[in-house]
């Protein structure tokens, strides 16, 4: 049977506004049915802290912290809780609701498109899998995580090697287009991550980064030679084709098309009121 194509961008390092913005441009374009489903591969410049669309910024994050690493802040129109984005692969899938692959239920769906992902890191020969919380206790984790910290734990369908998370996913469904994007640790600056979160106490603060060490891990932590940037792409591109059956064409903005997305990035995710309006 012949494979559906997909188009590919890789839109390199780009500001927190305008990597959410075209995400957002995607998704409309895609609703629209001007444009194919699309896997995206983008970094960040600067180096950002993006917290989820449900988030309460002023009450979580110590923005003062953020400002004095020089990292730029951005709310995603996804659920979820607060992402460093640093040394990572970040990944964007954009795919319509009617698709005759996607479910219908928001966790399957999640299972579907990350099943790319899974692919991608056993290209890296990592013996990575599907998290499921088995418990009740574990099901009820989910619901009521206890950290403002993304990585603090897997959700549905996050990948795990050996028991620890190693990529954290959200998804939004608008116009009747799911939008799942996600983050692929290569390294993680702990102590970073964990000054720009609030605490009742430092003795807590303590408590919680020393229980993250057992619960997320990055890509180069777990292999003998760290893996480049280069490489990551070029393995979870693979891994999507495998893993969603699908061939992917590169594809690039045209003028006009880059010309809206910072439109959408200026007028919307540039914004305080977007940004901190929670």
């Amino acid at each position: 049977m012949a494979k559906e194509t997909w188009r590919f961008i890789d839109s390199g390092n780009c500001s927190p506004s305008y990597n959410m913005a075209l995400d957002e441009a995607l998704l409309e374009w895609n609703s629209q049915g001007i444009i194919p489903p699309v896997i995206r591969f983008y970094g960040w410049n600067p180096a950002t802290l993006s917290v989820g669309y449900f988030q309460k910024a002023e009450k979580e994050i110590d923005l003062d912290a953020v400002k004095e690493y020089g990292l730029g802040f951005v709310r995603r129109p996804t659920g979820g809780r607060g992402v460093l984005h640093d040394k990572e692969l970040t990944y964007s899938v954009i795919v319509s609701e009617e698709h005759p692959e996607m479910p219908k239920t928001v966790t399957e769906a999640y299972r579907v498109i990350s099943e790319g992902i899974l692919q991608g890191f056993r290209e890296l020969g990592l013996d990575a899998y599907f998290a499921v919380p088995r418990t009740e206790e574990e099901k009820q984790g989910l619901k009521n995580p206890r950290s403002a910290v993304c990585f603090d734990a897997p959700s549905w369908y996050e990948l795990v090697v050996e028991g620890r998370k190693v990529a954290g996913s959200a998804q939004t469904r608008q116009k009747g287009v799911i939008l799942q994007h996600g983050s692929i640790l290569l390294d993680i600056d702990e102590e970073m991550l964990f000054n720009l979160f609030k605490y009742p106490s430092e003795r807590v603060k303590e408590r919680m980064q020393k229980n993250f060490k057992n619960k997320a891990v990055a890509v180069n932590a777990l292999r003998e030679i760290p893996v480049t940037l280069y490489e990551a792409k070029h393995a979870f591109k693979k891994g999507f084709e495998m893993g969603l059956n699908i061939s992917l064409e590169p594809y690039t903005l045209t003028d006009e098309e880059h010309a809206y997305v910072e439109k959408i990035a200026m007028e919307k995710y540039d914004t305080d009121e977007w940004n901190y309006k929670r």
